[in-house]
């Protein structure tokens, strides 16, 4: 029999599993464009040709304060390599360190560590500039969407003359694609608006890889044009976290076009769901807790069939990672009462434990983790000490011939609908 040898993510390192050659369907994972060049082509080239703006050379004016809108430690934008191009443009429209500030947009999750900022920005960021964590309890009120949200955002941002966000853009569970206007909301909003937005998150139209129509999304985006971001540069990254692509300029066209490129990209058609679903978070900072994980989960059940399994492998080093989101677990009989309290009450937090168990009624999801075992269970996946153990225990109870397909990193790749 031969053996096909797979290599997945896990936290900062990597395992590896052993597939029987005939069981697998296929691998699926988003590539690198052939010459497209390295990541300093790429921004240089996103920055001198910015989509329906100015240059942000051009854009920014002496005198002004500004801020840089930045993701936090869970997601695996590149702050690092992107803020010295951003940094130099400012420079040479004449804006002094003095004048900047670099926020944090940690939406509703925990704040960074001093070694996490050192580690995200680099040294000489950290010394040359003042970097806040967004405060959801310090917030102005710039008034409402027409769906009901309450557009609270960090003051900081809100008294800056000059916005810039970075970001990166991949699929997205409710909210369509990350990136873009989400550097606003939810970013640096308030709790409630982020529940009050969030909470559409049950309605069908909130899905992976849509926008237009997609309610959550044209809130959001209805929100951040309260307050626009001015100048954005976001990008898409591999399967192994390098930059393929980025785009500049106008808060929404650039995100836009991100979209598309991983539209085209990302959606891959399969021969057939596949019986069991292997799939990696994508490592660190995609599986640093399960609430991050979550995400990859969401995509792989897209790619098993019914009754199936989905071997989630993600560190989840921080494990539950929100405490509201580990608490209707605990306080929950089973599934079933966990998805009846969500339509009794949203909880931000709670939701995701209701996501989670509106995919165990169909589908068995075996979890390779550093989360305690019972802790595990009380989710109602199964806990595996290793990949390989939860792979051999899928193989037999799927039955005779089972197929399996493998997603190096579940959250950069989506199925085609009815493929």
């Amino acid at each position: 029999m031969q053996i096909q040898t797979l290599t997945l993510r896990y936290g900062k390192d990597s395992i590896v599993v052993h597939v029987p050659q005939a069981a697998l369907l296929g691998t699926y994972k988003l590539e690198a464009f052939e010459n497209e060049g390295d990541a300093d082509v790429i921004v240089r080239r996103a920055l001198a040709h910015p989509i329906a703006s100015p240059k942000l050379s051009e854009l920014a004016q002496s005198g002004q304060q500004v801020v840089i809108l930045c993701s936090d430690i869970t997601r695996p934008c590149p702050t690092v390599t992107l803020l010295p191009y951003v940094l130099q443009e400012l420079a040479d429209a004449g804006i002094p360190d003095e004048d900047i500030r670099i926020v944090i947009a940690l939406g509703t999750h925990r704040r960074m560590s001093d070694s996490e900022i050192l580690a995200n920005f680099g040294a000489e960021a950290v010394r040359r500039f003042r970097i806040l964590q967004h405060d959801p309890d310090d917030v102005v009120r710039l008034g409402m969407t027409s769906r009901g949200t309450p557009v609270e955002i960090f003051r900081p941002v809100v008294e800056a003359d000059l916005r810039l966000a970075l970001g990166n853009v991949e699929f997205h569970y409710f909210a369509g694609y990350s990136g873009g206007a989400k550097a606003v909301m939810p970013g640096c909003a308030s709790i409630q608006a982020i529940a009050h937005n969030h909470a559409m998150m049950v309605l069908p139209e909130a899905s992976t890889g849509r926008l237009e129509g997609n309610p959550i999304r044209e809130d959001l985006e209805e929100a951040a044009d309260f307050l626009p971001i001015d100048f954005l540069l976001n990008v898409v990254l591999d399967s192994d976290h390098r930059l393929i692509r980025a785009a500049a300029g106008d808060m929404h066209a650039a995100h836009r076009s991100l979209c598309s490129f991983l539209t085209q990209r990302s959606r891959v058609s399969v021969p057939r769901k596949a019986d069991i679903v292997l799939a990696s978070a994508g490592g660190f900072p995609k599986d640093i807790n399960l609430y991050q994980a979550h995400k990859s989960l969401e995509i792989a059940a897209g790619f098993v069939r019914e009754g199936g399994i989905v071997i989630l492998v993600a560190a989840s080093k921080e494990g539950f990672g929100h405490p509201t989101f580990e608490a209707w677990f605990r306080e929950s009989e089973n599934g079933t009462a966990i998805l009846q309290r969500l339509q009794r009450e949203f909880v931000l937090g709670g939701h995701k434990a209701a996501a989670i168990a509106s995919i165990l009624a169909s589908t068995q999801v075996f979890l390779v983790s550093e989360i305690p075992e019972t802790d595990v269970r009380m989710t109602g996946m199964v806990p595996f000490a290793s990949c390989q153990e939860a792979l051999d225990h899928a193989l037999h109870e799927m039955g005779s011939d089972p197929l399996v397909i493998f997603l190096p990193t579940a959250s950069a790749i989506q199925p085609i609908e009815g493929s």
